[in-house]
């Protein structure tokens, strides 16, 4: 009786932690609530492996490759956890960059198809990610947590009601399935469509300064690295020197990255792009056409977003979103120390 009155209760909190992720219900109390009930559902074990200190360095070991991981993984979970699992994730995203999460885990099935057994290569688990929470869920205070695992890896940090939702990472491989029964699915479609919409509208002169090299990088830049930097001044095309038309589509690309997060951390992003005004730099590397290895970035004063599509054969793509004072809410610690000292 116990089991299946815990099996109804998860499935009830699970279906209404779904759902009100995705209205305008203010997104850090629904995150509070999610992290709450997924802890509650763990055994004492489990919880240990889930959870650490809010000033634990493991907040900051973030990465996108198929390597051992701190956490708790779905393979490792009931049938019911699993479910407040995924409610928490849901509830740091919107419900199309949930369903670019959940179809990025999923392919994981399909490379172990296609790769066989590789020995001593990566092992393919689609139930390989781990869910971690740092510091204890609350409406106030901070704390915070993250969804990793291959090619996503999601960090989400509360400070005070505030939420940061940086480094944000979707990756896939393969980026475009091109045999069997999901023949033709394009997870990360719109990132790479609109991307190349947007160099291919550019003059022969615009793309003299857009175009920062002939070949593309074999990885985005900043990799996964604890700060994002780049050296150097911004490169590429300034959003001042792009037609109308132009920056038609290259607010389009702006916000598919926007709207993959909660509301709260999408009007945020909004808030930097806007803020950031035509001080926006386009810049591009490698092929304008499919099949061909290119890379973009836009970079601002606040964010930068980074795109890869070069390895197996430009089919296997990175992308993300750093924001370069904030990753990981450094920005809304250090306005909640300065808050509290005063």
């Amino acid at each position: 009786m116990k089991t299946a009155a815990l099996r109804t209760f998860a499935i009830g909190v699970g279906v209404v932690l779904l759902t009100s992720a995705y209205t305008r219900i203010h997104s850090a109390s629904v995150m509070t609530d999610a992290a709450k009930a997924f802890l509650a559902s763990l055994t004492p074990q489990q919880r240990t492996q889930a959870t650490f200190q809010f000033q634990d360095q493991e907040r900051f070991d973030w990465h996108y490759i198929p390597k051992p991981r701190k956490g708790l993984a779905l393979r490792d979970m009931t049938p019911e956890q699993k479910q407040l699992a995924h409610a928490l994730l849901a509830a740091g995203l919107s419900q199309q960059g949930y369903i670019k999460a959940v179809s990025i885990m999923s392919l994981d099935q399909v490379l172990k198809v296609l790769e066989g057994d590789k020995g001593n290569g990566p092992q393919r688990d689609p139930e390989g990610y781990f869910f971690t929470v740092f510091g204890e869920p609350s409406a106030t205070g901070a704390w915070g947590y993250r969804v990793e695992g291959h090619h996503v890896s999601q960090n989400f940090t509360i400070v005070n009601g505030k939420l940061q939702g940086a480094p944000s990472f979707f990756g896939t491989n393969p980026a475009e399935i091109r045999e069997g029964p999901r023949k033709g699915l394009r997870v990360l479609a719109r990132e790479e469509d609109l991307g190349r919409q947007l160099v291919k509208s550019l003059t022969a002169d615009q793309k003299k300064t857009a175009i920062v090299s002939k070949d593309a990088p074999k990885e985005i830049v900043t990799e996964a690295s604890r700060k994002a930097a780049l050296n150097g001044q911004p490169s590429g095309l300034m959003a001042s020197k792009m037609t109308a038309s132009q920056r038609a589509i290259f607010q389009s690309l702006l916000d598919e990255y926007c709207q993959n997060m909660t509301d709260q951390i999408d009007q945020t992003r909004e808030d930097q792009i806007k803020k950031a005004g035509d001080n926006l730099y386009f810049a591009w590397a490698g092929g304008e056409e499919p099949g061909q290895g290119h890379y973009y970035r836009i970079q601002s004063p606040s964010f930068l977003v980074e795109f890869d599509d070069t390895q197996d054969n430009a089919n296997h793509i990175h992308s993300v979103w750093r924001d370069l004072d904030g990753d990981f809410g450094l920005d809304l610690l250090k306005e909640h120390y300065q808050s509290s000292h005063r």
